[in-house]
């Protein structure tokens, strides 16, 4: 036991035994021995078989992620347009794919007042889907065809069209070398923009279970952002593998706009990223709001199903 006090230490104590010579000389071989396990031991620890660092992608799936959001601001949105594609445009602007047939349109936005400074009409038996930018070009695909259009930019009467081989057309995105596109399945699609041949496809997975219905994408930050048709999810997808890494739970938006009387809202549908300030936007198909959200990191469930909190996904087994 420590002293408590230094009356009970003496200076005058007597001096300690010198050393045994027999148990010097026994004492220098366990220590090397000592020496040379340990070594070993530190060796083991880092070449043993049994030792597996995970990859961080693995990493994240046996520690799953869940994101709510906190409501940065709100706009106007048109709430006549059915959104299919959404991406930010710089200068406070967005560009923006409507669907429904003999509606659907591409249109330039103004971000706070939802003014819409330039509109192309589609024809009528097309139905515009998943939107992107890449250089100065936009690319759309439309709704049960493998046909898509290239407009510019700046001026949305120069444009072109293409054939892609995906199953359908549903959301696109780029990382600014190729195009991502999904097809309404458990697909993501890479293509090459200048051919739109399909360099690439991975099925999307969480848990060893497809997610389907793949919607409007965006990709942000090395992963790809997902809705999830008919959910108010937001699966964060790696391009790599396919495998989602984390999710966004947005129930409360659509609750929101139901509870203020808006019952002719359909599903959330829109995801843009302003990279250079670090802004999120969503909204949904005739949502009359649009919103710049900041993500927030929940507890999840233990087992990190998603079933319950996306009900509608229906994962493929």
């Amino acid at each position: 036991m420590a002293p408590t006090s230094s009356s009970t230490l003496s200076v005058s104590a007597a001096p300690p035994p010198s050393p045994n010579p027999l148990l010097f000389h026994l004492r220098r071989p366990l220590i090397a021995a000592a020496a040379a396990l340990a070594a070993l031991l530190l060796l083991a620890a880092a070449y043993a078989p049994w030792r597996v660092d995970l990859p961080p992608k693995a990493a994240l799936l046996a520690r799953p992620r869940f994101y709510s959001f906190d409501l940065v601001r709100e706009y106007h949105h048109d709430p006549d347009a059915f959104t299919q594609g959404l991406l930010y445009g710089g200068n406070d602007t967005l560009f923006e794919s409507t669907g429904l047939y003999h509606r659907s349109s591409v249109r330039k936005v103004e971000l706070p007042t939802g003014k819409v400074l330039a509109h192309h009409q589609m024809d009528g038996d097309m139905f515009g889907e998943g939107l992107t930018l890449l250089d100065d070009r936009l690319f759309q695909v439309t709704w049960l065809k493998n046909d898509g259009f290239i407009y510019d930019r700046h001026n949305f009467t120069k444009r072109e069209s293409f054939t892609h081989k995906m199953r359908d057309g549903w959301g696109l995105a780029t990382d600014g070398k190729i195009l991502f596109g999904s097809d309404g399945s458990s697909k993501l699609y890479q293509l090459d923009p200048k051919s739109l041949e399909v360099m690439k496809m991975v099925t999307v997975k969480y848990q060893d279970n497809e997610v389907p219905n793949l919607n409007e994408l965006e990709y942000i930050d090395g992963e790809v952002w997902a809705n999830v048709w008919q959910t108010d999810c937001i699966a964060r997808i790696s391009p790599d593998d396919g495998l989602v890494v984390s999710w966004i739970f947005l129930h409360e938006l659509r609750r929101n706009l139901w509870n203020s009387g808006n019952m002719n809202i359909d599903v959330l549908n829109g995801i843009a990223w302003d990279e250079e300030n670090h802004r999120l936007f969503v909204t949904g198909k005739l949502w009359p709001k649009l919103y710049e959200i900041k993500l927030r990191p929940v507890d999840g469930p233990a087992d990190g199903s998603v079933e319950k909190l996306c009900p509608k996904a229906s994962f493929y087994r």
